[in-house]
């Protein structure tokens, strides 16, 4: 499973403490970290994973700037800043709802380049440092973990000038300010410089990655000033594009649309491709070249007087829509916010939810995903009859007509234990709300040390290919310019057809388990904002996980402490196998941001995680 941001820097804050034999316990340092109230304001809000990034989003909103500047700009600053699980060669999936009421998904997740057919990745042998050893109940076969061979097309920066694009109002040079300041200076924090010493054997096998993150030969510090030279300089260079087409008087639109041709076109595209050749990678010029992002349709689901909006089938969003019709089918408020029932009833729900995301869901432009039918109110009522008051330990896909879905449980499994280093680590989330109703979600993902820097660029590659199988005939198989099915997934409410709310978490296969429990805490067990994300929450991992070696753990229940022995007891009769976490360790860090009727925005963050929401 995927090591939680909360949970490294808790170790690194024990760290600067001296011992665990501290004065201050753990839990103490937990409700002295816990707002009381959510943060409040009329004019705009911006939540997400550090200081550094909202505050560059409230930046661009007291310029003038609308949701969709902020939230661009906030994405961009969390890309320098949180350089440990995130940056510029990742990928965001985004979703915006304009003041015109259109709803609309930008979906920057980058492709499989043409070299990556399944034919290599069979023939490759994996290598130290690419994967070590994986979680039991694992596929056999599957992509490498880290270095290149499993980086796809950088998918973020595309999907960010195109929402910037057609949705904001500022230039890049304006959003892009902040991220260039803190490129040029920024102090270490606990947390980055936790994950950098987490990351240090794979240093050696990348040299560019150990120059830049270790410039002077050694470990950053808490405290010490960080600066990224070479990310600087790329991010000046495509501002210069920028003003080369205002030197021609071309319109605002054609300018940024500069930056993305000297991104995926221009010189960036080609030192990525000089780069890959020369150290073994996919990625060439024609991928970058041919990469190109625009507007689509959001999926939308229903909940009693609520629209939830999703993207679309490369992302598990739609296992989001499917869960909330299942659980349409019970009384969610009357089985009450952490009962025994509650619990035992979502995690029911879930099962079958992934269970149908693990055997269909893949790039709709390259599989026939049965949407329709896995996304029926009518499919789900027939689905939620199989809950039972037994835990299920089978994996349970749906039977859908003239839909090619094999589920990977059928598959020849391992049985070998991960080396921790090469975990794929959890990454960010961005949120944003205007008082015109303009609304902005993002989950930022990819690009997380350990990572390699290309050349004297600063960008960090991706590894988000790792989340292909290699079946041979399921819809998330790899194929060349196929996007690869990924966690990330944003979340957009409208009630009554009125803008609402926006929320989005890390957490890799946790994220719309976690997103689903928090919505429920705001509209059936009525809490406020800040409330719905300190809440506890619980995990199921019974189902096929996106990355490393695809680990199933059937019946597996990870269940936070705060909900009690009891309940706990109680589930593991049933036939879960329960396991307690810390608040420090939920598999989640989500934020979210409400629009009341009155107009007032309401935003929340994580403090066990340490998310920072403000408002103004």
């Amino acid at each position: 499973m995927r090591r939680p941001i909360a949970l490294l820097i808790l170790i690194a804050l024990l760290l600067a403490c001296g011992t665990a034999q501290q004065t201050i316990q753990t839990r103490d340092l937990a409700d002295a970290l816990l707002p009381k109230e959510p943060a409040r304001g009329k004019n705009g809000a911006v939540a997400g994973g550090t200081a550094a990034a909202v505050d560059a989003g409230m930046k661009i909103f007291k310029m003038g700037g609308n949701a969709v500047d902020a939230g661009v700009a906030t994405m961009f600053a969390a890309a320098v800043a949180e350089y440990s699980h995130f940056g510029f060669g990742g990928e965001a999936p985004i979703l915006i709802r304009t003041k015109d009421g259109t709803v609309v998904t930008i979906g920057g997740v980058g492709t499989m380049p043409k070299l990556g057919t399944p034919e290599f990745f069979r023939k490759h042998q994996l290598e130290p440092l690419e994967v070590d050893s994986n979680e039991p109940n694992g596929l056999t076969k599957y992509l490498p973990v880290t270095g290149l061979l499993p980086a796809i097309v950088p998918g973020m920066v595309e999907g960010g000038l195109v929402a910037l694009r057609d949705y904001g109002t500022l230039s890049f040079e304006q959003v892009i300010g902040p991220a260039i300041e803190l490129a040029d200076e920024q102090v270490v924090d606990d947390m980055r410089a936790a994950v950098v010493r987490y990351a240090r054997p794979f240093f050696d096998r990348w040299p560019t990655s150990k120059a830049y993150f270790m410039p002077d030969g050694h470990m950053p510090r808490p405290g010490e000033t960080f600066k990224q030279p070479a990310l600087a300089k790329t991010l000046r260079a495509m501002v210069a594009a920028e003003q080369r087409a205002a030197a021609l008087k071309k319109p605002r639109t054609l300018g940024i649309d500069a930056v993305r041709d000297y991104f995926y076109r221009g010189e960036i595209a080609r030192k990525i491709d000089a780069f890959s050749k020369a150290n073994g990678g996919l990625i060439r010029y024609e991928d970058m070249a041919n990469f190109r992002v625009k507007p689509e349709p959001s999926l939308g689901g229903s909940y009693k007087n609520y629209t939830v909006y999703k993207p679309g089938f490369y992302t598990q969003g739609p296992a989001a829509i499917e869960l909330l019709n299942l659980m349409e089918n019970t009384n969610v408020a009357k089985l009450g916010f952490g009962s025994e029932q509650y619990i035992h009833t979502m995690t029911e729900a879930m099962k079958l939810a992934y269970a149908d995301r693990d055997a269909y869901y893949g790039d709709p432009l390259f599989t026939k995903v049965p949407s329709a039918e896995l996304l029926s109110k009518e499919y789900a009522k027939t689905r939620f009859s199989l809950i039972t008051d037994a835990a299920s330990l089978d994996f349970r896909p749906g039977k859908v007509k003239h839909a090619n879905g094999t589920h990977p449980s059928r598959e020849e499994l391992v049985r070998r234990q991960i080396d921790d280093a090469l975990m794929y680590g959890d990454t960010t989330c961005v949120n944003a709300i205007d008082k015109d109703g303009v609304l902005f979600s993002a989950t930022p993902s990819g690009a997380a040390l350990p990572s390699v820097i290309v050349g004297d660029t600063g960008i960090p590659l991706t590894q988000r290919a790792q989340s292909f199988y290699l079946i041979g005939d399921h819809p998330n198989d790899v194929a060349p310019g196929k996007r690869p099915r990924v966690t990330l997934t944003p979340t957009l409410v409208l009630k009554d057809g009125k803008p609402y709310m926006v929320m989005s978490t890390p957490g890799g296969d946790n994220q719309d388990q976690s997103l689903v429990q928090m919505f429920f805490n705001v509209v059936e067990f009525g809490m406020n904002a800040q409330q719905a994300v300190a809440a506890p929450r619980f995990q199921s991992r019974h189902l096929v996980s996106s990355f490393d070696n695809h680990a199933m753990n059937p019946g597996s229940l990870l269940v936070d402490e705060r909900f009690g022995r009891p309940v706990a007891i109680a589930l593991k009769n049933r036939g879960h196998r329960v396991e307690f976490r810390s608040r420090f360790s939920s598999g989640a860090a989500p934020t979210m941001i409400l629009l009341q009727p009155d107009g007032t925005i309401e935003a929340g963050a994580d403090p066990y995680a340490f998310r920072v929401a403000k408002a103004f």
